[in-house]
């Protein structure tokens, strides 16, 4: 495994994160005996970044990654994040980035995840009725308590991530970015390498799409993918064309899909670690393998070159979802 830098802190993450989310959350059954092991697989590879969060599973994704992270808390740094409430069925119903709450929230995942500290505390959103100043400086007190060593925000705006900076450092910042998702490439990116910010991207895969082995006809009932635009209709059929067509270049390039899309990813910038989520060993061991994938410059715009062929791809949320996304 190959590391980089956390921010300005000198904490040396594995260069591929394991996003744990949907071992019991949002993607179809779930199968705790082989997220156990993949959680140990991790360790024994090399990857130290686990990233999970108190909404997963309604808390019980925390407590299953707590099942490994307790006798292996030295070798593990975990991030979990805060904000969201959900109802009984799991749904999201608010977020919620008051400090009174942030007290709150922070306890329940010490307790779930069975630590002391949480190594990175991300708040999941941005809260409209909550000046940034105020969650940010909640969150700093909770440095000073030791209940946290760094803090980070996901989905957040440039205008945010200022105001946040200059309350309390923000260790990294977790955005969607793929192949198919590349807004942030306009002014999150460079304002990350600006503030010495590490980028962290989740479904670095396009929760699948680019691996070429995902069948979105397939989907089960409750897996979160059947209620986004881009795994329905016309754009479903765009994508898989986009996935077949690139599986080829990969396999040109004697590598697996996977390894191909974020190979990529962590080409963008030195301060890009994705996270890439999984609940098996074999997508685990294959996600792993992109740090030793090297493109060239041709590479990259063989990738551009098919990303222009298939532009269909679609919107990564629904409706509902981007209603939570910051638009300050």
């Amino acid at each position: 495994m190959k590391y980089r830098k956390l921010g300005n802190t000198g904490v040396e993450l594995s260069a591929i994160g394991l996003g744990c989310m949907g071992m019991n959350h949002a993607y179809g059954q779930p199968d705790d005996d082989e997220s156990i092991a993949t959680l140990e697989k991790s360790i024994e590879i090399g990857i130290n970044f686990w990233d999970t969060a108190d909404v997963y599973a309604n808390g019980r994704n925390e407590e299953l990654v707590s099942k490994v992270l307790v006798p292996n808390r030295d070798k593990i740094f975990i991030a979990t994040k805060f904000g969201f409430r959900a109802g009984a069925d799991g749904r999201l119903t608010e977020f919620d980035g008051s400090p009174a709450y942030i007290k709150t929230a922070v306890e329940q995942s010490l307790k779930r995840l069975k630590t002391d500290v949480i190594d990175l505390y991300y708040a999941h959103r941005i809260d409209p009725n909550v000046p940034v100043e105020d969650m940010v400086g909640a969150m700093a007190d909770l440095v000073k308590e030791g209940k946290v060593k760094y803090l980070g925000l996901s989905e957040a705006s440039v205008n945010s991530v200022r105001r946040a900076h200059a309350v309390h450092p923000i260790s990294a910042l977790q955005s969607e970015y793929s192949l198919l998702t590349r807004d942030v490439e306009a002014e999150i990116l460079p304002v990350c390498k600006e503030l010495g910010i590490s980028f962290v991207p989740f479904s670095p895969l396009v929760r699948g799409l680019v691996t070429n082995a995902l069948d979105v006809t397939k989907l089960a009932d409750n897996d979160f993918r059947k209620s986004l635009p881009r795994y329905q209709g016309a754009n479903a059929e765009n994508n898989m064309g986009l996935a077949q067509e690139f599986a080829q270049l990969a396999a040109q390039k004697q590598c697996t899909p996977a390894q191909l899309a974020l190979a990529w990813v962590l080409a963008q910038g030195d301060n890009i670690i994705p996270i890439p989520g999984t609940k098996r060993r074999k997508y685990l061991l294959d996600n792993a393998g992109s740090v030793d994938v090297e493109l060239t410059a041709t590479d990259l715009q063989d990738i551009e070159t098919i990303l222009a062929k298939y532009p269909d791809t679609g919107d990564r949320y629904n409706e509902a979802n981007y209603k939570f996304v910051d638009k300050n």
